[in-house]
């Protein structure tokens, strides 16, 4: 494979790597040092505060976090990026607007772009919108379900560099074992449900959540903070060190999502911490979690339960051997590189 010139956006919301909460920026610098590590150049358009090893550009000087979700910020940010990376033998666009843009200006670089969320009837018409011109890549099966009518270029999964990641006994903190429950502070994320399910099993559980919007603060004020107590603490949000932490120590992660979830980085994050995952059959779980193996995909509350007592049974060596062997970076940039060379080559 011939050396290319990659060029890569990430929204402009948080920074490259984040410091908090961010999966999509953590895949993003995944992707930037695995290209790099597999020999080809890659130029990263991100905000100008991002402190990934690679080349850098930007237009907006720090993260636009308190501003999330505005056209005008992505639509700055999309429409110079795409001016700035002319020069890549491929884009690979992580913004929704980018992708749009190009679809309706045209571009003479080869572009490929990766939908981080539900396809749902908002996505859809977009994603459609730019079908034709733009290959486009899901994280999941799962996420690709619902929208037969958008061709996929190609399902690729998420990995992570396992030597990130230190593989803890999960034997808790100085207070004794926990379970976790570590997202965005969101009704379809489940942290009620982690705290019901945690004390009906007599454990106890550690939320480190994202909670920073304003659905985020209501839904933690009416229907979480009333079920804390001794056994259910609320940690906040939690920086990245912080949070390696407690996923080696917790005796396992609590996944509790009743949605179609695109993916659930935070699954293989607990997985190469050694740390076991219970979720429920919905969105991508049942492609990440190997039931009987890393972890129990639990069909209701009860059965998540129940499968609490069964963590005995779960090597914390096998639920590492997961991401070594598949959900890694590695795994990731192959798949990555193989579609871009196909790309470019016109093929």
């Amino acid at each position: 494979m011939l050396p290319m010139r990659i060029g890569l956006v990430a929204p402009p919301w948080t920074p490259v790597p984040p410091a908090l909460y961010g999966g999509i920026e953590l895949v993003v610098d995944e992707l930037a040092r695995g290209f790099v590590a597999a020999g080809h150049q890659v130029v990263l358009f991100a905000t100008g505060d991002s402190t990934c090893p690679v080349e850098l550009r930007f237009v907006l000087p720090e993260a636009e976090g308190s501003r999330i979700g505005s056209a005008v910020v992505e639509l700055r940010h999309a429409l110079a990026a795409h001016q700035a990376l002319a020069d890549c033998d491929i884009i690979h666009d992580h913004t929704l607007a980018g992708p749009l843009l190009a679809a309706a200006r045209g571009t003479d670089v080869p572009l490929v772009t990766t939908v981080h969320g539900p396809l749902d009837h908002d996505l859809v018409p977009l994603y459609a919108a730019m079908a034709d011109s733009v290959p486009i890549i899901a994280v999941s099966a799962a996420q690709s379900r619902p929208a037969p009518e958008i061709p996929i270029a190609r399902v690729i999964h998420h990995g992570i560099d396992p030597t990130m990641f230190e593989v803890g006994d999960g034997s808790g903190d100085e207070d004794g074992p926990f379970l976790l429950f570590l997202g965005r502070m969101a009704p379809d994320k489940g942290a009620a449900r982690a705290v019901e399910v945690a004390r009906a099993a007599g454990a106890r559980l550690l939320l480190a959540a994202k909670m920073r919007d304003a659905s985020e603060v209501r839904y933690f004020t009416e229907v979480v903070e009333p079920l804390l107590g001794p056994d259910a603490i609320y940690l906040g949000e939690v920086p990245h060190q912080r949070k390696l932490e407690l996923l080696g120590q917790a005796s396992a992660l609590l996944f509790p999502i009743r949605w179609n979830e695109p993916f659930g980085l935070v699954m293989v994050e607990a997985m190469a911490c050694g740390t076991p995952v219970l979720a429920f059959p919905e969105g991508a779980a049942p492609e990440v979690v190997d039931h009987g193996r890393t972890g129990f995909l639990c069909q209701d509350e009860a059965a998540m339960v129940a499968d609490l007592g069964r963590l005995g049974d779960l090597s914390r060596q096998d639920c590492r051997a997961a991401v070594e062997g598949y959900f890694s970076t590695g795994r990731m940039v192959a798949d990555h590189l193989e579609l871009f060379t196909t790309l470019t080559s016109g093929a």
